[in-house]
């Protein structure tokens, strides 16, 4: 069985993420075979809230090179997680 710590890597930190906060939506790197379940009930067991709503989406990695040699970032998943009117997530909210 997974815990919530396999689903959810770890918050997204940018200032886009953090603007939804007010709106009490939430973004996560998750483990990219979960699903939208799996995401819900992570985020509820981990952080004790109600999960109203759920968005995946694949975001592919960049490809990079270093002069004539090339590569590319790995490909992930993210989650933006809406929670119920009136929750919040405190663990994150700190991170502001």
């Amino acid at each position: 069985m997974k815990t919530p710590y396999d689903v959810i890597l770890e918050p997204v930190l940018s200032e886009k993420a953090y603007g939804g906060y007010a709106e009490g939506k939430y973004t996560f790197w998750v483990h990219p075979d979960a699903t939208k379940t799996e995401i819900k009930n992570a985020v509820e067991a981990a952080f004790k809230v109600n999960v109203v709503q759920v968005n995946v989406m694949n975001v592919r990695g960049k490809k990079k090179r270093l002069g004539r040699f090339e590569g590319k970032r790995p490909d992930r998943k993210k989650a933006i997680v809406k929670v119920a009117p009136g929750q919040k997530i405190e663990a994150l909210e700190g991170l502001i």
